[in-house]
């Protein structure tokens, strides 16, 4: 028995529809980035509706402040302190492929709308881990891909991340804030260097102005959990276990491990500052079942995500190589 595109459109309707929203969740399972800044949409959020490149406003400097008495002249000087980085949209998709053959070998209806749903699940699984995998890309990983976070933090001066260099903005104190961050002292994970990290990446006093995520491969983040526990000096975290995830709570900080964090690899990011702008029309959006051409009826349908991540102020995030 083979299912008519009728049939199949029904079925992948019911699919993604039934369960609460089950089928949906399994783009945001594999990744407790994904997960916040996606599904949870924390951080930046821009949903653009055409265009290649998204435009992320960004401040890198103050405007004329201070105090005055009485008599004084005020300064009305207009500082350039709005620039904006620009991010191209990636373009990612999921293949879900039903062969004829097979649904000539699978007995009855339900046997072949089983054979469907796998497929569905299988190209959701494999979408996720395309893009899950992206999130912690270099520089120069590939012009398709998502602009990593290893990108975000890379130090190279005269790299451009999001269409800006470090050399292309310099304050009037000398520094620059458009700097990328990555500590690459080879040593072992503690404590200290956790906050060493977010000393390192703090952008201004008060709330806000640290990282409040990090994130790591699980066998650093073990190694915090052993020291913290001996000190007692952590609490789980209530918002990663919410989401389905392992997590810590550590001096304001959520620290959750990560299977796609790169090898002796940690990072701190400050949320206020990084997320995602998805197309409006990407949103793992699905197209139809067709034919696969020249195929013996073959029938397939993609799922589609189209948008990147983006920064707001490089200098708010930190990444660590060399940890063990």
């Amino acid at each position: 028995m083979s299912l008519t595109f009728e049939q199949l459109e029904s079925v992948t309707n019911d699919y993604f529809i039934l369960d609460g929203g089950k089928a949906t969740d399994i783009y945001f399972d594999t990744s407790y980035l994904l997960n916040l800044l996606l599904k949870q949409q924390k951080g930046i959020w821009k949903r653009p509706s055409g265009g290649r490149k998204v435009r992320i406003p960004l401040k890198y400097d103050g405007s004329e402040a201070g105090f005055y008495g009485r008599g004084d002249t005020l300064s009305s000087d207009k500082r350039d302190n709005v620039n904006a980085a620009y991010f191209e949209l990636a373009h990612a998709y999921g293949n879900a492929t039903i062969l004829r053959l097979d649904t000539l070998e699978n007995s009855g209806p339900q046997a072949v709308v089983e054979l469907a749903l796998d497929e569905i699940e299988t190209a959701q699984m494999s979408l996720t881990k395309v893009l899950a995998g992206s999130v912690y890309d270099l520089p120069g990983s590939g012009a398709d891909r998502l602009t990593g976070l290893r990108a975000m933090c890379h130090e190279t001066a005269t790299t451009a991340y999001g269409g800006i260099a470090e050399d292309d903005l310099v304050a009037e104190d000398g520094t620059k804030p458009w700097e990328g961050i990555v500590d690459s002292t080879s040593e072992g994970i503690t404590t200290t260097v956790i906050r060493d990290m977010a000393t390192a990446a703090k952008i201004r006093d008060g709330a806000g102005g640290k990282p409040d995520i990090g994130v790591m491969p699980e066998a650093l983040f073990n190694i915090l959990v052993d020291t913290l526990t001996v000190q007692q000096r952590f609490v789980n975290s209530a918002e990663t276990a919410k989401a389905g995830f392992t997590g810590i709570e550590f001096e304001g900080k959520t620290l959750t491990p990560d299977d796609y964090c790169p090898s002796g690899w940690a990072f701190l990011l400050n949320t206020k500052y990084v997320g995602f702008a998805v197309h409006t029309k990407g949103f793992f959006t699905r197209g139809p079942w067709r034919v696969v051409e020249d195929s013996p009826e073959d029938k397939t349908m993609k799922i589609y995500f189209d948008g990147n991540i983006v920064c707001s102020n490089r200098r708010a995030h930190i990444a660590h190589s060399g940890l063990s």
